[in-house]
This record gives structure tokens, C-alpha cells and sequence, in this order.
């Protein structure tokens, strides 16, 4: 079946003219039709548009024209990165009726290279949660278990990969919101180093923390995708002036062995022991191959969700003072002056997480506190970059467990905010240090539920990140299984 084979098999079967770019869509079309109503991965989709892009895509190849690898292959694009002409919501009310007049960067990207766009995805509002309970519209679910959250921010990017609804997708990820997912849905997440996508047609949450990234079913899969989206924008002021390697070249040009680091502030309490043992088993077969581990200290661990949590919710509260009710955003009908335009367009629109964050972090940055917290938490934040660069004296890379758990129940954790914060533990750090982190499925739990690996990088190493993920995937078949729907 077309919606099981990897992006990569699709693009060689396309190459090979064994199928076209109509019959593939015609065929993601068909399996989120299927399983949408129990997955709920999209907020919407363009059938009609779709197929239209992938007719052109045909009409390209059959005059010896491709555009590349990408070139008439479905990707679905989280609801947070802009598309001219589309709806961009960010999973909110108050963006309701918000049609985006331009393309992001790295939809730009995409359609220069031809891929078929396929619909926008589910998320938590403006991307703050963990669980994509936060989504005003709908609650997507894990293919895995239709009764357990399938990760947030970027769930619904995860969930489409997951259920065969999609073989390619964007995601952002602020504090673990592409990798996170990606470990309880069973497939590869990446977020690459900060500055090496740009952010431009990205609605901002956090500036100093997010990245846009791929998700997909296997290693190669998404460095072919992060080949096509990454590299400099002068729109955007921290897009970094790199030379973009060929990653896809990369997973067979590197080889082992690698000295890997082994953080013990990331196997301490807290972390659930099946989950635990599917991390070690990935350790021993780089032990078996020859590879050096090493044990190393990230000392600043345990300060990383609380600096995160005043860093973030700080950006917070500045890049979403934009809705207002006056310009583009949800206008109060009940409004009197302006005053209550502000409160009441606001209060009325926005939910209880962005509300909680958008306080904190108005909090943290007021006269009397911004010395106490947010200056703080900037210095805090540079001694945990400074924790990884030391460790990258010693080892290529570090692993260590994506999520402290496996995907869990529903509606489980949405009155505790702070247990839902605590599910972003271990991915939170490469945020903060602006290193590029991926996850990789290791293994599955009693329950059938997928556990992540997660590998961290020095800045701009993705081509090397993603040849030891490569050597795991390779020898193992995690991303071969598939949720039975």
C-alpha cells in the first residue's frame, strides 16, 4: 500500500515512472478520508488543490522536467506556518477568519521543488502545549491508541506521518513540539539547529527558541525534506549564512564508530522504566558497533524548564500583544471603547493556556521583575549551552530518551499544567542551547505504545546527527510498524 512506503521508496517509485504524483495523492486522499474521523489530524484540506498540484508535478516528469526528490510528493504543513492564500488559525479563535496573503520561506522552498502541498494540521493554540488538547477547534489522537494524545505541540503534523495520512510534514518546535510527537507516534522528528531554517511565515511564539523541521517515517525521509527547506533567508534576521550539505549523501558518506554521550540527569527519577530499558537497548547496539560511550554531566539540567518557562512565556506576551480586535485578529462584538476591545477581544479569543502564558510572562518582564526572572533566566540559559558545548569536547553526539513517558490518556494531565510541562523534560535544554535534536523510534512498550530515542547534535551537525540516527534505523525496523486503524 502507497500510504505505508517511506517519502524516500515514493520518490524513487515516482523517478521510476512505476506511479504518478495523481495516483499518490489520489491515494493519501483516499487514507485520510478513511482514518480522519477517528485521527483528526487536519483542520482542513484541499482535495481539488491538491490534485491540481500533482497534475502539474506529472507534466513536469513526463517532459523531463522534475523539480527533485520532492517532486509531486504529499506534505501536510502545520497550521502555524503561513500559506498565500490559506487559512493560518495556530489552533485559535482568534485567527478564525485569518487568511494568509503570503508564503512562508520554507513553503516557498517546498513549492519550488515541487512537492504537493496537502492540508493544514492540527496543533495546540499557538503552539503551547503538549498534548494538542489545547487546538480551539478539535482533539487529534494517536494512531497507536485513538485514547492517548499523540503529542503537541505539533500533534497533528506527527499524527497524519503516524496513520498514513501524509509521508511528509513541517512542524515547529519551541521547547520539544516536533520531537516530542514524533516519540509517542512512532516516527523521525527533527529540529534542526537554531538559524538554519528560516522563521520567516512562521506566526511567532517564542523567537529565540523555535524552528520549523521535518517529520517523516524514516532518517532519510527527513533529511531529504530539511535538504529542501533549509539555508539562508535575508527575511529573516537569524537565519544563519551556511553552505547546506546533501544530507540525504550524508547517511551513506559518514560511518561509525562515534563517542556518544551518556547524560545521567536524563535517566534520574521520573522516567518510566520500559521507556528506560527501550533507551539502553538502543545504547548497547552502538556499544555492539563499535561505538565509544561515554558517560558526561549536563549539571544545568534541572533548571532547564523553569528558565524555558520564563524565556518563552516572556516572547510570549510580546509577540502575541498583535491581537488586538483592532486589526487582522477576533473583534469582540460586545466592545464598547477601546479598552474593552483589547480585554474583551483577547479574553473572548484566546484559551486557557495562551491566557496562563501570556500573564507569566507579562509577570516576568515588569518593573521590578525583570532583573529577578527574565535577566536570571538569560544567564541560567547561557550556562546550559555552555553545559552541551563542553560536552561536545568529548563525544560527536549525546542520547538520551525523547519523552520521560509513553503517549498518555486523554484529558489525563489537562488540569496539571505543570505534570504537562514535565512531559517536554528532555527536550526542552536543546531549545535553550539552539543545538539540533531529533527522535527516532527504539522500541515499543507492554501496551504497544512507540518510545523514542532522542539524539543531540553540535550546531549545524545535522548531516552527522542524522547518519548515527541512520545506523540505528537501519539495523532495526521500528519505523516499519505501522498502528492497525
Amino acid at each position: 500500500m502507497l500510504y505505508q512506503k517511506s517519502a524516500t521508496e515514493l520518490s524513487e517509485l515516482l523517478k521510476g515512472k512505476s506511479i504518478s504524483s495523481v495516483e499518490l495523492t489520489q491515494a493519501f486522499i483516499e487514507r485520510t478520508k478513511q482514518v480522519e474521523p477517528k485521527i483528526q489530524a487536519f483542520l482542513n484540506y484541499d482535495v481539488e488543490d491538491a490534485l491540481t498540484q500533482a497534475k502539474k508535478s506529472d507534466e513536469r516528469r513526463s517532459k523531463g522536467e522534475s523539480l527533485g526528490d520532492l517532486d509531486g510528493i504529499p506534505v501536510g504543513i502545520k497550521d502555524v506556518i503561513s500559506v498565500n492564500g490559506s487559512s493560518l488559525t495556530c489552533g485559535s479563535k482568534i485567527l478564525k477568519e485569518f487568511v494568509s496573503p503570503y508564503d512562508a520561506h520554507a513553503v516557498e522552498q517546498l513549492k519550488s521543488a515541487g512537492a504537493v502541498l496537502w492540508g493544514r494540521l492540527n496543533m495546540d493554540e499557538f503552539a503551547m502545549g503538549s498534548s494538542t488538547e489545547n487546538s480551539a477547534y478539535k482533539t487529534t489522537s494517536n494512531p497507536w491508541n485513538t485514547e492517548c494524545i499523540p503529542g503537541g505541540s505539533s500533534g497533528g503534523s506527527a499524527a497524519a506521518v503516524a496513520a498514513g495520512e501524509c509521508p511528509l510534514t513541517l512542524g515547529t518546535d519551541t521547547g520539544g513540539s516536533i520531537r516530542q510527537p514524533a516519540s509517542l507516534c512512532g516516527v523521525v522528528g527533527l529540529k534542526p539547529t537554531y538559524g538554519l531554517v528560516s522563521r520567516y511565515g512562521m506566526v511567532a511564539y517564542a523567537s529565540s527558541l523555535e524552528q520549523i523541521g521535518p517529520l517523516g517515517r524514516s532518517v532519510s525521509d527527513v533529511a531529504m525534506l530539511l535538504k529542501n527547506i533549509a539555508g539562508h533567508d535575508s527575511r529573516d534576521s537569524t537565519s544563519y549564512k551556511i553552505d547546506i550539505p546533501d544530507y540525504t549523501a550524508a547517511l551513506k558518506e559518514q560511518k561509525g564508530p562515534w563517542k556518544l554521550g551518556i547524560p545521567k540527569e536524563y535517566f534520574a527519577e521520573g522516567l518510566d522504566s520500559e521507556v528506560a530499558d527501550a533507551v539502553k537497548k538502543a545504547i548497547d547496539f552502538y556499544k555492539a558497533q563499535g561505538c565509544e560511550i561515554v558517560d558526561v554531566s549536563l549539571p544545568h539540567t534541572e533548571l532547564a524548564i523553569p528558565v524555558y518557562y520564563i524565556v518563552a512565556t516572556a516572547e510570549a506576551s510580546s509577540n502575541l500583544a498583535r491581537y488586538d480586535g483592532v486589526r487582522y485578529s477576533y473583534r469582540s462584538p460586545d466592545a464598547t471603547d477601546v479598552v474593552s476591545l483589547y480585554s474583551k477581544s483577547r479574553g473572548e479569543a484566546f484559551g486557557e493556556e495562551v491566557k496562563r502564558r501570556i500573564i507569566l510572562g507579562t509577570y516576568v518582564l515588569s518593573s521590578g521583575y525583570y532583573d529577578a526572572y527574565y535577566l536570571r533566566a538569560q544567564k541560567v540559559r547561557t550556562l546550559i549551552r555552555d553545559d552541551f558545548m563542553k560536552a561536545y569536547e568529548q563525544v560527536d553526539a549525546i542520547l538520551t530518551p525523547t519523552s520521560p513517558t509513553t503517549a498518555f490518556k486523554l484529558g489525563e494531565r489537562k488540569a496539571d499544567p505543570l505534570s504537562m510541562y514535565l512531559a517536554d523534560i528532555y527536550t526542552i535544554s536543546a531549545n535553550l542551547a539552539g543545538i539540533p535534536g531529533m527522535s527516532i523510534p527504539c522500541g515499543f512498550n507492554s501496551e504497544n505504545l512507540p518510545v523514542g530515542l532522542q539524539l543531540l547534535g553540535k550546531p549545524y551537525g545535522e548531516a552527522s546527527l542524522m547518519a548515527i540516527a541512520h545506523a540505528f534505523e537501519q539495523a532495526h525496523d521500528y519505523n516499519k510498524s505501522y498502528p492497525t486503524l
